[in-house]
């Protein structure tokens, strides 16, 4: 007799599960209106705020007369001619070695000191440090304009009035509430275990800050030289109280001498006013990255 032996039958395998596409939500009406009122007015923002620069390059192509007429911002009959005659009357190389000397020397006072400073204040333990740090952040909200007054005073006692020293002292002390806050945000952002294991290797501070710390926050010291360059490149107020030889001028004191006549020629100066602010423009589109970069890490720091 046979006898049928049972046989176990293998489970088919599963279907592969077809994936489900994820259902878009629809934004909700309020914030596609919110979004569209922030892009208008942001729009606005822009064009206010480039209309001058606008102007000032169209005028800078433009004859004294066409300026004067107004009313159009595209040149009608664009020419060289007026900035080529603005370059010849404005001496641009003897004032812009000036500027470049005062900007240069104050932007690495600026790097090399408060760089320093941000590595005590972020990492060294030290009685008072929370004191001091703050007390560099209330500075952040004491106008410059009224230190003006103490500086020519304590500068003529000095006898570095009327020098280029005399401006690149009081710039690098006027930096130093917005450096010492974005380097020290940045420096504290760095975990410490880098820190740690150099510490074991053998390396000192200076090894540390100048082998580990410095090269990390490279976005944050190329901010910080950025924000100090500009402003220092266009300061006009101290160099006007306290330079008095031609020699020693800056080009925003070479640019204000374009105006001393009677009759102002209107693309005779946005011309040299264009010709001081194209090295500006270049640094920032050159280092843009950079800046973007530091200010977020210093935030996030």
């Amino acid at each position: 007799m046979t006898t049928v032996t049972d046989r176990t039958v293998p489970d088919a395998p599963d279907a592969p599960a077809v994936p489900r596409t994820p259902r878009r939500r629809r934004t909700p009406a309020k914030v596609v209106v919110a979004r569209g009122v922030v892009a208008v007015l942001l729009a606005g923002y822009a064009v206010v705020s480039l209309y001058p620069f606008l102007w000032m390059v169209s005028a800078a192509f433009k004859t004294q007369q066409e300026v004067i007429q107004g009313g159009h911002l595209i040149p009608h009959d664009p020419t060289f001619s007026t900035i080529v005659d603005t370059w010849a009357q404005l001496h641009f190389f003897d004032y812009f070695l000036n500027s470049l000397k005062v900007t240069g020397l104050t932007t690495l006072g600026v790097v090399v000191v408060y760089s320093a400073a941000s590595y005590a204040f972020a990492v060294l333990r030290f009685p008072g440090r929370q004191a001091f740090f703050r007390l560099f952040l209330v500075l952040l909200f004491v106008p410059g304009v009224v230190t003006l007054l103490p500086i020519v005073l304590l500068e003529n006692q000095m006898g570095i009035l009327g020098t280029h020293l005399g401006l690149i002292l009081p710039f690098v002390n006027g930096t130093a509430p917005l450096s010492i806050l974005l380097l020290t945000n940045s420096f504290r952002s760095l975990p410490d275990e880098l820190r740690d294991a150099a510490r074991v290797d053998g390396a000192g501070e200076l090894r540390i800050f100048t082998r580990i710390y410095l090269p990390l926050a490279r976005p944050a010291l190329i901010t910080v030289a950025l924000l100090t360059a500009i402003p220092t490149w266009n300061e006009y107020l101290l160099s006007r109280v306290s330079l008095n030889d031609p020699a020693t001028f800056t080009l925003p004191i070479a640019l204000q001498q374009l105006q001393s006549s009677n009759v102002v020629q209107y693309n005779q100066l946005m011309a040299g006013a264009l010709i001081v602010v194209i090295p500006v423009i270049i640094l920032f589109l050159a280092t843009q990255r950079y800046f973007v970069n530091g200010l977020a890490g210093a935030v996030k720091g």
